[in-house]
């Protein structure tokens, strides 16, 4: 019996290796895709049993030269690994990501999914050369009473922001626009997907958890909960497909109103909203109305107007100004922000936004924290290998009221919340603020960018328009591979400033003195305007520019 059982295991064990080493010897080829830095990289790997073999690399749009040592060193990297999980190729980290990337996705690609493209493909908004160009940057701030209230009677409270980057020309005429919107609600709203705050830590709101349309609990707002909420937030472009409205999503909606607007002056853009949208909700006159008021309208106008009006309500119906934001006043905004562009041309148009929640700056004279929500927008034009050819950036922080701040936009919370309040700005808490909902919509139709704030926001060197002037001005040229390769090395780890001679910081002493001396004069040009930190608790400027060229869309713009 001994014998018979030795048997079976021999020959047991027999069978194992000759599965074994028929696994060893299968030859597999498979392939992923990617996002580079600029397109699509595909890859074609080879396996043999669970050995990578080769891995092969492409991708037609990555920038020549700066994307060759990523090409070239990461398919080794990863056979010698036999794994993607390589390190990144220095100078060409989004090239290297994105084949990393797509050699997850050819190994499982339930785990890594095809990335879906997020380079939109749209219509050139203009294919004409112009004499001059501007570019501006619009905000239109708006508190909402709503959407709705909770199973338990209690008001859902909004904050809505429109963004609006815009180029005009000489004669003001929009020649390309890009619109995006952030709606921040209380937690108690049903809706999934909607972005939320409780309020500041040591607040509490109703939660709908499951959006169920019914409260589960009450959150009380913590400094972690607080800054992973406004980290989290997403504008309704990047909510995407999941953002559907009556007619196609909201991103199909605002397109069609861009296209529309094209070719006309902020003022025409005044009067087409005037004339072909409802005085009662904003939205496009339709054939057909149960309103009186939108019936006569609509009756006095042409029959060509009448058929233009059709076409756009196929895809767009949502109101231009109401509860939800003032998208009309956002574009005005945005030309009366205009900066003139010495540019020859532009092949895409990104906008981004970095949000971030700050516990400071400092405490009031009853020990009780500042809070502040800080926002970078970056609204920006790159050529056709992805280099910046114009960058326009604002901020806008907002802190709790208790900080003693002259000139600081502040939110004492939702309505029904409250905070302590230092309304002289003198260093001590004068009362308690209790936030109603006139308060509410007022804190937040004041709110001022730091470009806003102008020659009052006083920095340590200059204002801090002429700090991140000068900095844009530094990455003119660059792409945003560069720009972030550029922060990596030129700036502190410790605290994200541009290096300067004679720190006390052994760590920047360091990486100061590694540097030539065309580096160290090249900073100390920067820093004769600009020593602001680039990523600190105040904002990612960083982020924010790689969010533009990854929202980027294509445009045909030539100048001169």
């Amino acid at each position: 019996m001994k014998r018979i059982i030795a048997l079976m295991l021999i020959l047991a064990l027999a069978f194992s290796m000759l599965a074994c080493a028929g696994e060893e010897g299968e030859t597999k080829t498979l392939t992923g895709v990617g996002k580079g830095y600029v397109g699509e990289i595909t890859v074609t790997v080879v396996k043999k049993g669970d050995k990578i073999v080769s891995v092969e690399a492409k991708g037609d749009k990555e920038t020549p030269g700066i994307s060759d040592a990523a090409f070239d060193e990461i398919p080794g990297r990863i056979v010698k690994a036999n794994s993607p999980d390589v390190d990144a190729v220095s100078g060409a980290t989004g090239t290297s990501n994105g084949i990393i990337y797509a050699v997850k996705n050819a190994l499982d690609p339930v785990k890594y999914p095809a990335p879906e493209d997020e380079i939109k493909e749209t219509k050139p908004p203009v294919d004409a050369s112009t004499a001059e160009v501007f570019q501006g940057f619009g905000l239109a701030n708006m508190g909402r009473t709503g959407p709705g209230k909770d199973s338990e009677d209690v008001q859902v409270w909004s904050v809505n922001q429109v963004f609006a980057n815009v180029l005009f020309d000489g004669d003001g005429k929009i020649l390309s626009i890009y619109i995006d919107q952030l709606e921040v609600a209380t937690p108690n709203y049903d809706g999934d997907g909607m972005p939320h705050l409780t309020g500041f830590p040591g607040q509490s709101y109703n939660y709908d958890e499951n959006h169920d349309e019914t409260v589960d609990s009450v959150l009380e707002q913590t400094e972690e909960a607080f800054k992973e909420e406004i980290a989290g937030w997403k504008t309704k472009r990047q909510r995407g497909d999941a953002y559907v409205m009556g007619t196609g999503t909201w991103t199909d909606q605002i397109e069609k109103y861009e296209e529309t607007f094209i070719g006309m002056t902020v003022e025409e853009v005044e009067d087409w909203f005037a004339k072909y949208t409802s005085d009662l909700n904003g939205r496009p006159l339709k054939d057909g109305s149960d309103e009186a008021e939108d019936k006569e309208k609509y009756d006095a106008l042409s029959d060509d107007e009448k058929a233009m009006l059709a076409d756009i309500t196929t895809s767009a119906t949502m109101s231009l100004n109401d509860g939800h934001g003032d998208i009309i006043a956002a574009i005005k905004n945005a030309y009366e922000a205009r900066v003139p562009l010495d540019i020859k041309a532009a092949a895409a148009q990104g906008f981004g936004l970095a949000n971030m929640g700050r516990t400071g700056p400092g405490k009031d004279s009853e020990d009780v924290q500042v809070w502040s929500v800080n926002q970078i927008f970056a609204n920006t034009l790159f050529d056709a290998d992805g280099k910046i050819v114009s960058i326009y950036i604002d901020q806008l922080e907002v802190a709790t009221p208790n900080y003693d701040g002259d000139g600081m936009p502040h939110l004492t919370g939702f309505p029904g919340q409250s905070f302590n309040y230092d309304e002289n700005h003198d260093g001590t808490v004068d009362s308690v603020l209790e936030q109603t909902e006139e308060a509410f919509k007022e804190e937040i139709a004041g709110w001022k960018t730091k470009r806003q704030r102008g020659d009052s926001y006083v920095m340590g060197t200059g204002t801090w328009t002429d700090q991140i002037e000068k900095y844009e001005e530094t990455f003119i040229g660059m792409t945003v591979e560069e720009v972030e390769d550029w922060f990596a090395k030129y700036t502190s780890d410790l605290n994200g400033r541009p290096l300067k001679e004679g720190s006390d910081e052994a760590e920047d002493k360091e990486k100061y003195d590694a540097l030539s001396d065309d580096e160290k004069a090249m900073l100390a040009d920067i820093t004769t305007s600009a020593t602001m930190s680039l990523n600190d608790g105040h904002g990612d400027i960083i982020a924010a520019i790689k969010a533009s060229f990854d929202n980027r869309v294509e445009i045909t713009l030539t100048v001169g």
